[in-house]
């Protein structure tokens, strides 16, 4: 071997750890990310399938009779 050769070995090694460390720190960001695309890709599919299955639902509907209200409310104005 060259003495460049040892020199980037011995330079390599010295800086061992670091690079594990920061390689390790970008996988575990990376995991982090993907994970969270997932959740987010999940919930997106779980919340449209849902929104469509309630479409899909027959709309309940509700009449309200105004009647003894107005009837309160014409009671007052003739009271006056």
């Amino acid at each position: 071997m060259s003495q460049q050769k040892v020199d980037r070995y011995k330079a390599e090694k010295a800086k061992r750890k670091e690079t594990i460390k920061k390689e390790k720190r970008i996988r575990v960001l990376r995991r982090c990310g993907y994970t969270l695309a997932a959740v987010v890709l999940i919930g997106w599919i779980g919340y449209s399938a849902y929104d469509s299955y309630q479409e899909k639902q027959p709309r309940v509907s509700a009449e309200v009779d105004y009647t003894a209200f107005s009837e309160y409310l014409s009671e007052l104005n003739s009271a006056e």
